[in-house]
Order: C-alpha cells, then structure tokens, then sequence
C-alpha cells in the first residue's frame, strides 16, 4: 500500500531562522517542564524533534510542525485553550503563523482539533480531513459511531478545505506527507508519515501515530460493532507493520516521549509494532472485560 511505502526523498532540514534564540530548541527542556501527568492546557516549550519536524504543542497534547522553504503543516492544535500556546510556540521558533499553510489531524476529538478554528484564524491555512471526520470537523459535534459519543465535550466548528483518502500523499512544497487511515479510537483517525533529515544527512522515518486506545462511553461495547471491532484490528496490524524510526503520539505520554527524550534518544525502529502490541492488549482486556462483566 501506498501509506505503508517510505517517501524515498529525505526532506532537508530548514535552518533556524536568524531570530531564532537558543531557548526552547531542546528536547530536555520541554522535559524539564512537563511531566507524564501535567494538564492539556498546560504550556511547555517547543523543541526540534528532528530535522524540520518541531514539537509545538502543550506539555499533556501534541501538535507537530512540519516546515519547509516553502511553507509549513500543522498536525493537530489541542484544545480551543491550547490553540494559543501552540501559536506562541511556533512564533517562539521563528516561524511566521502565516507561513503555516495546511492544518492536518489525527483524530476528531475536541482535545486534539478544539484549537483548529482559531489557529486556522490566526494562520489562514487550509484544512484537510478525513471523509468520517469531516462533517464532525464542520460542526464541532462528535459523530453518533464515536465510541465517546456523550462524553466528549463539542469544539468550535472548522472550515473545512478537503478530504484526504488513505494512501493519499500531501504536499506543501517539497513537504510530502502520508495520510495512513487508522480507525478505531474513532472512525475518521488518521496516523501521518514522512521523512525528515537533518542538516548532517542523518533521515528518519517519522510516524504521527493516532492515539488507537480503546476508550469509549460507559454504555458503549465495542464486541456489539463487529465491523468497527474489524476494522480497528486491521490498522493495529498496519500500524504495526508501518516503516517508522521515529514515533509521536497525539499524547505525548502513550508513547512514552519524555522518557525516551531522558534516555538521550527519539529513535526507536520498533516504536510502531511495540505501540500497536500495547494497545491490542488493551484491546483484548478491555473485550475480555465487556465478556465477563
């Protein structure tokens, strides 16, 4: 499949712009100020992840700038409270808000899209969706097949530009990045690969990976929907087989970020699979959990 193909064209790091200062570049100071357990809201500090892929998010929610010459992406912007933190912090970078030109997601819950109107605002970019998530998107409602559906709090309402399908390769420049569909948090997730080198030619294979976890409402049982139950064990099975050396997580804790960045080290050519065992476990308790209880 197209999605599970690594883009054969490293894309080159951008240099820091002149006004960068050295605060905030490092993933030991966002360490430093957040912890496993610190709130979604809560501000840390931007750090280059790698290359020209740069953490801009909150300490307890992802938001992943992309950027280019040419114009940047932006992957997720947390919640409508989180949407100023993530703009401070790519301005805190250097980069222009102006200069974002596509907002993309992982999963269409108001922790992870809820600041996507305002940053949209604020930055004039396109967004693109998934076609599940796209009316969800439009209207800031959760979709009646979420297995949140009356748990999750609504958002403020995105225009949406277009669709993306799975496979489907997006473009900003000489950016390339692949929407891999992977239903089962819920049904429009989608999970972004691309790579990204360094300015010493060192590439690595990065995978924004959907949180996949299996959390639902109180009355919702995923053993009733076979076909959805169908479909989220097939992307645990892609996701794991996914080409990754580098993995991120719209939670920064479900993929262990801070303790990788406290053991000096990202990479992890295993992310994927072991990210996608993790949560099949989960899966299976929680389905031996709906048997027995």
């Amino acid at each position: 499949m197209a999605a599970l193909a690594v883009l054969s064209a490293c894309t080159a790091t951008q240099a820091l712009p002149p006004e960068q200062s050295a605060a905030g570049v490092t993933p030991a100071q966002w360490a430093a100020q957040c912890a496993d357990d610190s709130g979604w809201d809560e501000p840390g500090p931007p750090f280059q992840v790698h290359g020209n892929t740069w953490y801009v998010g909150t300490c307890g929610i992802a938001a992943i700038l992309v950027t280019s010459d040419e114009g940047h992406v932006l992957i997720d912007g947390g919640t409508g409270k989180g949407a100023a933190p993530i703009a401070a912090n790519i301005e805190a970078l250097g980069f222009a808000l102006t200069d974002v030109k596509l907002l993309l997601h992982s999963h269409e819950h108001f922790d992870h899209v809820g600041g996507l109107a305002e940053l949209q605002r604020r930055t004039g970019a396109r967004l693109l969706a998934s076609q599940a998530a796209a009316p969800v998107l439009a209207s800031g409602q959760s979709a009646d097949d979420d297995p949140q559906k009356g748990a999750l709090d609504p958002f403020a309402p995105i225009r949406v530009d277009g669709t993306v399908k799975d496979g489907e390769v997006v473009r900003v420049g000489d950016l390339a990045l692949t929407a891999i569909a992977t239903p089962g948090h819920t049904t429009g997730a989608l999970s972004w690969q691309w790579r990204s080198c360094d300015e010493a030619g060192q590439c690595e294979t990065v995978v924004y990976g959907d949180s996949l976890s299996p959390v639902s409402a109180d009355s919702y049982r995923f053993s009733n929907h076979p076909a959805r139950l169908a479909a989220y064990r097939a992307s645990l099975k892609r996701f794991a087989g996914l080409d990754c050396t580098l993995l991120l997580t719209p939670h920064p804790s479900a993929s262990g970020m801070r303790d990788r960045i406290l053991g000096g080290d990202l990479t992890n050519s295993a992310a994927c699979a072991n990210y996608a065992a993790a949560i099949g476990k989960r899966l299976d308790q929680r389905l031996a959990k709906e048997t027995n209880g």
